[in-house]
């Protein structure tokens, strides 16, 4: 399965930022990637008031991803904001295209590093995975990469690769980080993690705007490729054999007693 990570920097404009799926999703699909993943928040960056831009996922912007998912006829993973019942918001992978129309609302919120996500994003609480070209991806998003019991948990559910799609805050020491947990993850796993944040804009911002460097990371921990800090398009092949024969080597969902 080929798959392309979409390293962009969102505006607080969702119309500019549509336009930047459109050109990603076409750059994707004349590589030949069947998965097109955005980052967390690609329909409006953070730092901005998000219930005036939530909308549900029959709402004209997510069914426009859909409409540019079906041109190209690739799934599409996008961040985005969907209404909450009780006047929060939830933050929303949407998972468009090939069929699907659904969202995954993320279920560990950010509450660390002086940022309180909880105060206007409500949580979520069901596992969500997706089947493309016979892979089953199971779907994440940011601070969920700091929780190893939610990847060994869609692996459990059959997930051969895990998708975290982010807004990865800035700061001292935040890129290694990012990077050990991404990998860490696999190794817990035994899965491939497709891991693809906001590209860096270049400002700072008590926001969690972005770092850049996405990256794909192998079922053994390796880094298989990787990107700067700026938007880029970074397209890989997920070779679901290679999980299969690490599981064989490694059993540690196999052996785990807890």
């Amino acid at each position: 399965m080929r798959a392309a990570l979409c390293q962009i920097t969102s505006t607080p404009d969702p119309a500019a930022n549509l336009a930047a799926v459109r050109s990603g999703v076409a750059a994707a699909a004349r590589a030949g990637a069947s998965l097109v993943l955005f980052p967390e928040a690609t329909q409006c960056c953070f730092g901005v008031p998000l219930g005036p831009i939530a909308e549900p996922l029959d709402g004209p912007w997510a069914s426009a991803v859909r409409e540019i998912a079906d041109e190209h006829g690739v799934l599409v993973v996008v961040g985005m904001f969907t209404p909450a019942d009780d006047g929060r918001v939830f933050n929303t992978l949407l998972i468009t295209g090939r069929g699907e129309h659904r969202g995954y609302d993320k279920i560990h919120l950010f509450d660390a590093f002086g940022f309180t996500e909880s105060r206007t994003v409500a949580p979520g609480s069901e596992l969500v995975t997706v089947t493309v070209d016979d892979l089953t991806l199971g779907l994440t998003t940011c601070y969920d990469v700091r929780f190893p019991e939610l990847y060994r948990a869609l692996a459990a559910q059959g997930a051969a690769a895990l998708l975290v799609a982010a807004s990865w805050g800035a700061g001292e020491g935040k890129r290694e980080q990012w990077e050990l947990l991404v990998r860490a993850r696999a190794l817990d796993a035994t899965a491939w993690v497709l891991a693809c944040g906001q590209a860096d804009p270049g400002t700072p911002s008590k926001a969690p705007t972005g770092i850049g460097h996405s990256l794909v990371a192998t079922p053994t921990g390796a880094i298989a490729a990787s990107l700067g800090p700026t938007p880029d398009l970074l397209v890989v092949d997920i070779d679901p054999d290679s999980v299969t024969k690490t599981r064989e080597a490694i059993p540690v969902l196999a052996n785990r007693r807890l």
